[in-house]
């Protein structure tokens, strides 16, 4: 009778299990023993292992940081190009390009060594551009006239912009500054007299809607007014005497009416003598704040000192009390124009604009 036949992995001799202590010594019979004296070659040999998998990690750092590097150098020069166009060829007037030139330095002109900012030029055009779209919607800058008015703004702007400049270096020559202070207590002025509203809210409402400002905006048109203003007040020396000579004579006894008559540039009070039309309020629109501020500290028959109004000098006179209302007369010595000033410095170093308007 045959055997019957074993599986082949029956016929495999069995192997002796091992013992945990056996399979271990087996394990570390392979690892290299590490002394004093072959620590730096086992160093070396871990470290040249690593080293196959760190260069070309470090290869592809440089190659990322340098594709980063062209990608964002053509970012900025596409967006560069991109401004310039929009600025200079096409003159865009959006909000977003505004923006940038609030960040970028971007000039429209240059008024002599001076550099014009296209941001300057921009404020100033896009409060007359939010005014004639959002309250006097009759022009229509998409037709023919309205294209027409549209360059004309410009224009304005442009000049505006231009002779600001101009007005900067006549400052800077003559010592002339405005601090915020002085901004702060126009505004404070115009709002005691409800010109602007009786408080910030109502005054940012406002500015808002016609000019699309913001209260830091309007301080900052009053600024370069009142540094205007400040440099006529020192250059036109000649007006300057005028009012002294005549505070001299009324102090001297002259009267009020005869010398109004005599020395005031006001041509529809002087043949009156000095007296104002009607009666003025402390709001009055007609009169400026500081005149309407001066008169309503006297008392019937007193005249005031000299008071500068930013467009001229003048000397006022309190005739009666009615109510909330004066009757009063004043004697008025207008500045030059800024122009007078201006003109000399741009005939010395001539405008040069960036943009055809």
């Amino acid at each position: 009778m045959k055997k019957p036949k074993l599986p082949h992995k029956l016929k495999q001799p069995l192997k002796r299990r091992m013992k945990p202590e056996e399979r271990t010594a087996e394990a570390l019979a392979d690892v290299p023993r590490i002394t004093n004296e072959t620590v730096a070659e086992h160093r070396e040999e871990v470290l040249s292992s690593a080293r196959k998998y760190i260069y070309p990690l470090q290869h592809s750092r440089r190659r990322i940081v340098s594709v980063s590097a062209m990608l964002l150098s053509a970012a900025i020069a596409i967006f560069i190009v991109y401004c310039v166009l929009a600025l200079y060829r096409f003159q865009s007037t959006s909000g977003f390009i505004y923006d940038v030139t609030r960040v970028v330095p971007f000039p429209v002109a240059k008024a002599g060594p001076s550099w014009v900012s296209y941001e300057s030029y921009l404020f100033e055009l896009r409060r007359t551009l939010h005014y004639y779209e959002n309250q006097n919607k009759q022009v229509n800058f998409s037709d023919a006239s309205g294209k027409r008015a549209l360059a004309r703004y410009k224009e304005q702007s442009l000049q505006r912009v231009t002779d600001d400049a101009y007005v900067k270096r006549l400052a800077a020559q003559n010592h002339v500054t405005v601090t915020d202070q002085e901004v702060t207590n126009e505004v404070n002025l115009l709002r005691q007299q409800n010109r602007l509203g009786m408080n910030n809210k109502v005054l940012e409402t406002v500015l808002s809607e016609y000019w699309g400002w913001s209260l830091d905006d309007f301080k900052r048109e009053l600024r370069q007014q009142l540094l205007a203003q400040k440099v006529v007040a020192k250059l036109d020396t000649a007006t300057q005497s005028r009012a002294q000579q005549a505070l001299k004579q009324l102090q001297g006894g002259a009267d009020f009416g005869q010398l109004a008559g005599q020395v005031s540039d006001d041509i529809t009070t002087k043949a009156n003598g000095g007296q104002y039309a009607g009666l003025i309020s402390q709001s009055d629109p007609s009169v400026p704040p500081q005149v309407a501020n001066a008169l309503f500290q006297l008392k019937p028959g007193q005249y005031s000192s000299i008071i500068n109004t930013g467009a001229g000098l003048e000397i006022v006179k309190l005739i009666d009390q009615q109510g909330d209302k004066v009757h009063a007369a004043h004697i008025e010595f207008k500045f030059a124009d800024i122009a007078t000033y201006i003109q000399p410095l741009e005939k010395k170093n001539p405008p040069h604009d960036y943009i055809k308007v």
